[in-house]
């Protein structure tokens, strides 16, 4: 990763960002690039708590500009009076419109956390956990008016190691975004490099796939789903909208689990029980066993210690159950 000395880009440029991945990866960026403006949502109403984006600007000593939707951003856009050739936008979550990405004369550079076109869309990361894929990795594509569909300057693979979370994989691929940036934004500007059709790129998949907004009823933990697509829902769904269940009459946020395997039990589907000291879950397919939980009101605790506290009405098997 590049070192926090001198910036490597003395052109400025103008960042348009407004969530915890964006206030990170400006932290990042302000240490190699020279940012003319923050362009961001403005503090709610009524908000007490830290902004990450608007707190990181103002600890950096950067101009803020806030806007709260496409065509107040026109309007701002318009008499901002900026020097920049190039935008980068991360984490941003207001539309675009083509009239702010024509008033940079290079347009706007989109870091994208997946290997485009693969996972276009809200929720790039949470849906590489939930596919089951070993690889994803971060895109920079030029914005344009179509959803992630725009041309590709690069891409950075990334190896998804097991028993990685969304917030894991958010944190690492933070950093593969800044050293990508670091490495190919100085050519973007310099004419060295020009941008790609996605579909000419290397790691282009044959087909695009989407992913989208998460609602908090995808956290309900589905028991007639597999014991494997359980596993990857409980750690790509740990920050939120969470995995939740009941267990021993108890409503509980399930923050760790593992596969036990394909065990045939005399038990229903979505039944939990004692085996050998572990606490499992029978699914429609496999045994789901929980490693930590967090019951309503309580703090997070192993299996262990919710059995011995809360686990008197636990159907416990002593048999060595048979395996599929």
């Amino acid at each position: 990763m590049p070192n926090s000395g001198a910036k490597i880009v003395t052109e400025p440029i103008v960042f348009l960002g407004s969530g915890p991945v964006a206030a990170a990866s400006l932290q990042l960026l302000a240490n190699s690039f020279s940012i003319e403006a923050v362009i961001t949502k403005p503090r709610p109403p009524q908000h007490r708590g830290a902004v990450p984006v608007i707190t990181a600007a103002e600890s950096l000593g950067l101009r803020i500009i806030t806007t709260t939707d496409r065509t107040e951003l026109s309007t701002k856009i318009a008499t901002a009076g900026f020097k920049s050739r190039v935008a980068v936008l991360i984490d941003f979550g207001i539309i675009v419109g083509q009239d702010v990405i024509d008033s940079f004369p290079l347009g706007i550079v989109n870091s994208h956390f997946s290997l485009l076109p693969e996972w276009r869309g809200a929720d790039p990361i949470t849906f590489a956990i939930l596919s089951g894929q070993q690889q994803t990795g971060v895109s920079l594509m030029l914005l344009v008016k179509a959803m992630d569909e725009g041309p590709l300057l690069a891409q950075a693979p990334y190896e998804i190691v097991p028993r990685e979370t969304t917030p894991t994989l958010t944190q690492n691929l933070i950093k593969v975004s800044y050293t990508l940036l670091c490495n190919i934004l100085p050519q973007y500007l310099s004419g060295t490099l020009r941008p790609v059709p996605q579909e000419a790129a290397t790691r282009a998949a044959s087909e695009p796939t989407y992913s989208r907004k998460l609602t908090k009823e995808d956290g309900t933990l589905d028991f007639q789903k597999p014991a494997t697509m359980l596993e990857r829902e409980i750690r790509a769904y740990l920050e939120w909208p969470k995995s939740h269940t009941t267990i021993a009459t108890k409503d509980v946020i399930v923050t760790a689990a593992h596969v036990a395997g394909s065990y045939v039990m005399n038990a229903a589907t979505g039944t939990a029980y004692v085996y050998n000291k572990d606490l499992l879950i029978q699914t429609h397919t496999g045994a789901l066993a929980i490693d930590t939980l967090k019951p309503s009101g309580k703090s997070e605790m192993s299996a262990s210690a919710f059995i011995a506290g809360y686990g008197q009405s636990l159907e416990r098997i002593t048999t060595t159950p048979k395996s599929t």
